[in-house]
């Protein structure tokens, strides 16, 4: 696999920017965001998805905690 051009990286970067703004207005609803997650996927090398996705989730999981604080769970504090 070469390198994506830089149009190829905008590309790829502005519709994971759109599938990510629809699944923060629709509160996580992937059914209405499947439009925008098929042009992600479409635009961007398969590792980039799974990257992107799992960033995701890290970024949500962070301002969670941020938000709400840390709670320990029942294992780890007995």
């Amino acid at each position: 696999m070469s390198a994506p051009s830089s149009a190829q990286r905008k590309a790829c970067w502005g519709a994971r920017d759109q599938f990510w703004k629809c699944l923060d207005d629709s509160s996580d609803d992937v059914d209405l965001c499947d439009k925008f997650r098929k042009v992600f996927e479409a635009n961007c090398p398969s590792q980039w998805v799974k990257y992107f996705n799992k960033r995701r989730d890290f970024l949500k999981f962070k301002e969670k905690i941020q938000t709400d604080g840390f709670e320990p769970s029942q294992q780890t504090s007995e």
